[in-house]
């Protein structure tokens, strides 16, 4: 067993958030399980093993399905933290079977691909839309001009969140996502439980609202949905909306803009880009892998496991880095290279297992829409400033994208 602490492994430092890759690098050439004493958690830097784990049923979102906190070791979080905790332990993310079965297939009835297939043409017009004022301003910030309102508006146009009601959706999730930090502080806790008090308040009218007045949008069809008598109860149906909007723009905002801060980096590959927008589809693989959106992606050992000789007791806690797998070099030839043209890339960004992302289609649509906006009318994009990273390590992203047209 090796000891992840005396590595250059260090989450809170901002020159790590910068560049993690080559520590990554580094855990993966000392061994295929690190203890990292600071959040009493298990690295895995390997692509076989993150893919294996994310398929294996000995590990868990959630232990409260089998254990209470105090048969699992664990201490029960805070009283004042229950808001967030209410809201985030009845999404189908933090659930197992048999609850998240019932309440996926539930969801999987109102997000169906012909659903999502059907966006495509309001997903392409609004990436067209927000690149066209970008270049008649003549630049500016890429995250907030394109990047950001594209996927926050898909989705809400999805749950049928009037455009009046929408300012507060990124400000909420941006709250409550600090919660996925490693060893969040209480400033952030508290940021979170109001943004969940408020965000849940918000759902509980709209959901009332739709009961009388049910529509097409994919809150009245979570209403409608049921399967032999099952049916998502109010809770599930809150908790259902805020995931399905939290982890429906947080990843494609942050794939969006790192991916362009790679291709200002890489200016073969983005030339070759501009010159072949065939390859679009490769591109956004490509880019999801290079630079990935979630970095790491944690679990609970429900039974005992072993990695490589070192067991791992039940009530461990398991952190699985996405962006040490998908730069792993057993599994893609030059990893440290951007190359839009990879076409084996079983990169790991959607997760795996019974937790891959359901909304990962529509990712993708809205990934390849603004990208073929960005490419078709502002074919001359330059980068205006060097960007800063926000301080966040678990959901990677920039403070900003400047760029001119």
């Amino acid at each position: 067993m090796a000891a992840a602490f005396d590595l250059a492994f260090d989450p809170w430092d901002p020159a790590f958030v910068a560049d993690p890759y080559p520590a990554y690098a580094e855990l993966r050439a000392r061994g295929r399980v690190l203890y990292f004493e600071p959040t009493d958690q298990w690295l895995v830097p390997h692509h076989a093993d993150v893919s294996a784990l994310l398929r294996d049923r000995r590990l868990g979102r959630t232990y409260q399905h089998r254990f209470s906190h105090e048969d699992f070791g664990r201490t029960p979080p805070p009283p004042e933290h229950e808001p967030f905790h209410t809201l985030n332990d009845h999404g189908m993310l933090d659930l197992e079977p048999p609850d998240h079965t019932r309440i996926r297939r539930l969801v999987s009835k109102a997000f169906t691909p012909r659903t999502v297939e059907r966006l495509k043409p309001y997903v392409d017009g609004l990436a067209g839309d927000l690149v066209s004022r970008l270049v008649e301003a003549g630049g500016g910030d890429l995250l907030t001009e394109v990047a950001e309102p594209l996927p926050v508006a898909v989705i809400a146009e999805m749950l049928g969140i009037p455009e009046s009601d929408r300012a507060p959706l990124r400000p909420w999730s941006a709250d409550i996502c600090g919660m996925y930090e490693l060893n969040p502080s209480e400033a952030a806790a508290t940021k979170a439980v109001r943004a969940s008090v408020e965000f849940s308040q918000y759902l509980r009218e709209l959901i009332a609202q739709r009961r009388k007045e049910p529509g097409e949008d994919l809150v009245s069809g979570l209403i409608a949905a049921h399967d032999e008598g099952d049916r998502l109860t109010e809770q599930e149906m809150i908790s259902t909306c805020v995931l399905l909007l939290n982890a429906g723009h947080e990843a494609t905002v942050n794939a969006t803009v790192n991916g362009w801060w790679a291709l200002f980096r890489n200016p073969d590959q983005l030339a070759a880009l501009r010159a072949d927008h065939s390859l679009i589809p490769s591109a956004v693989e490509e880019l999801m892998r290079y630079d990935t959106p979630l970095q790491l992606f944690e679990r609970w050992v429900l039974d005992e496991i072993e990695i490589d000789g070192t067991v791992i007791p039940r009530g461990a806690e398991i952190a699985m880095l996405f962006g040490s797998a998908n730069h792993d070099p057993e599994v893609f030839r030059n990893p440290e290279r951007l190359d839009l043209t990879r076409n084996d890339n079983p990169h790991i960004s959607f997760s795996a297992g019974i937790h891959y992302c359901i909304g990962a289609p529509l990712a993708r649509i809205e990934l390849a829409a603004s990208m073929r906006a960005l490419l078709e009318k502002a074919p001359t994009l330059t980068l205006a400033a060097e960007p800063e990273r926000k301080p966040n390590f678990v959901i990677r992203g920039l403070d900003g994208l400047s760029v001119a047209t």
